[in-house]
Order: structure tokens, then C-alpha cells, then sequence
């Protein structure tokens, strides 16, 4: 029985896919079916596309895609089908007509806004700063003094 064991190590380490593993051929459809399943939004996470998504309702729709692509329907044709049924919100990407640029703009704007004001307030420190207040004068006994002081340590 323990002369067993190590051969079927070895079996193991020389034959490792013998009905071990197995093999992932993704074919074109699949590949289809995660492309197009990346650009649409679950409606359930709504921060995850319904390929990325483990809710049962992106589970249905990357079978409704699935579906659509086997019948030969192009990409477009599935996203109007749900763009259609759920709006532009499906999109993960907004498209870029209308209000939405709004959306693709902003990010910019607001970086070339935040910059202006920035520049504009470090300008006002530089100008606004005021000149330092000269020292007070020394009275005479303080320069006596401090005289005394540097005279015995020399």
C-alpha cells in the first residue's frame, strides 16, 4: 500500500491534466458576449457591469445577450435592445450627445477652475504679504550691556 502512494505522486506530477483540469477554449461568441456584457450597467450593483456583476439579474441579462448574439444580432442592435427597456443609465459609458456632455466636461472644468482660483490666491500671498516691521530700537542700557557681555567673552 506505501509503495503506492509515490507512484501515484508521480503520476501526478507527469500526467498533472489527466482529467484534472480543464481546458478553457473561449470561443467567439463568448468573447462577443463579454465585450458587449462590459459595456452595459447592473441595474442591481449599478457601480459593476453585468459581466463583473454576481447578481442573479445580470446573470439573466449576460443570458440575454448571450441569446441575441447566437440569433446574429450585432453589438449595437443588443445595446438599443437595452437602452430601449432601461434608458441611457444602462450605458456605462454615457453617450456623448445632449446634457450628457455636461458630464464629460465637468471633471475638466471644475480641474481648470480649482487651478485659476489657486493660481489667483497663491498671487494674492505673494503681493498682499507686507514688508516685516523693523526691529525695535535697543535702549541705551541694553547696549551697555550687551557691549559688557561681548567684550568678556572675547
Amino acid at each position: 500500500m506505501f509503495r503506492l502512494i509515490p507512484i501515484l505522486i508521480l503520476l501526478c506530477f507527469v500526467f498533472p491534466a489527466a482529467g484534472l483540469a480543464k481546458v478553457v477554449d473561449e470561443t467567439q461568441v463568448d468573447q462577443k458576449v463579454r465585450e458587449i456584457a462590459k459595456t452595459l450597467r447592473c441595474t442591481v450593483c449599478q457601480t459593476e457591469n453585468i459581466w463583473e456583476s454576481g447578481a442573479p439579474l445580470a446573470h439573466q441579462m449576460r443570458e440575454a445577450v448571450r441569446e441575441r448574439v447566437m440569433q446574429g444580432q450585432s453589438a449595437e442592435e443588443i445595446r438599443a435592445y437595452f437602452h430601449s427597456r432601461y434608458g441611457d443609465y444602462i450605458m456605462m459609458e454615457p453617450p456623448k450627445q445632449g446634457f450628457n456632455w455636461l458630464i464629460w466636461l465637468a471633471p475638466f472644468l471644475l480641474l481648470f477652475g480649482g487651478g485659476v482660483l489657486l493660481w489667483r490666491e497663491v498671487k494674492g500671498w505673494v503681493t498682499r504679504t507686507p514688508a516685516p516691521p523693523p526691529p525695535p530700537a535697543l535702549a541705551e542700557t541694553a547696549r551697555r550691556r550687551i557691549g559688557r557681555e561681548v567684550g568678556e567673552n572675547q
